[in-house]
C-alpha cells in the first residue's frame, strides 16, 4: 500500500515522503496513529504543493542570507573596552557585543552566527567570520580600542 508520511517515522521515512509499505503496517500502525495517509490523488497533489512551498521558502532564506552576507562583508567595527596598562582587557569581547555593534549600524546579525576562534582579550584588529547560512559566510574586521 502506498502512503504519504505526515510525520517522521523511525525505520520508514521522513515527513512528506511517499512510501510503499505492507497493508497491515499501514492500517494497524501508520494510519491509526495519524503518521501517514493513503496516497490517493488528493494526498499526492497536497504533498507536491507542500514540497514546492518548502523549496520556495528555502530559496527565500538563501537569498536573504546572501544579502546579509553582502552587508557584512568587509565591514569594520570599532569596540572600545577598558584595558589595563599592558593592553589586556578586563574580560573579553564576546559575539554578543559584536552583534550589538552591528545592531547600532542597522544590521541584524545573530550572535550565534559570529564565529570567534578564541576570545578577544587584547586590543588590536581581528578578522572574524560570520556564518550566515550553512554554505554562506562573510568576513569582517573588529578593531578593539583600549580605554583607560
Amino acid at each position: 500500500m502506498k502512503v504519504v508520511l505526515l510525520k517522521d517515522v523511525k525505520g520508514t521515512g521522513k515527513k512528506g515522503e511517499i512510501k510503499e509499505v505492507s497493508d497491515g503496517y499501514a492500517k494497524n500502525f501508520l494510519l491509526k496513529n495519524g503518521s501517514a495517509r493513503i496516497a490517493d490523488n488528493s494526498a499526492l497533489s497536497e504533498n507536491k504543493i507542500q514540497n514546492d512551498a518548502a523549496k520556495f521558502h528555502k530559496q527565500q532564506e538563501i537569498l536573504a542570507a546572501k544579502e546579509l552576507a553582502k552587508k557584512i562583508e568587509g565591514k569594520t567595527l570599532t569596540l572600545q573596552i577598558k584595558c589595563g596598562s599592558n593592553g589586556k582587557t578586563f574580560g573579553s569581547v564576546t559575539s554578543k557585543e559584536i552583534s550589538d555593534a552591528f545592531e547600532k549600524i542597522g544590521i541584524s546579525v545573530d550572535k550565534k552566527k559570529i564565529e570567534l576562534k578564541e576570545p578577544i582579550k587584547n586590543a588590536g584588529t581581528y578578522q572574524i567570520l560570520a556564518r550566515v547560512y550553512p554554505e554562506i559566510t562573510a568576513k569582517f574586521s573588529v578593531v578593539v580600542e583600549a580605554i583607560a
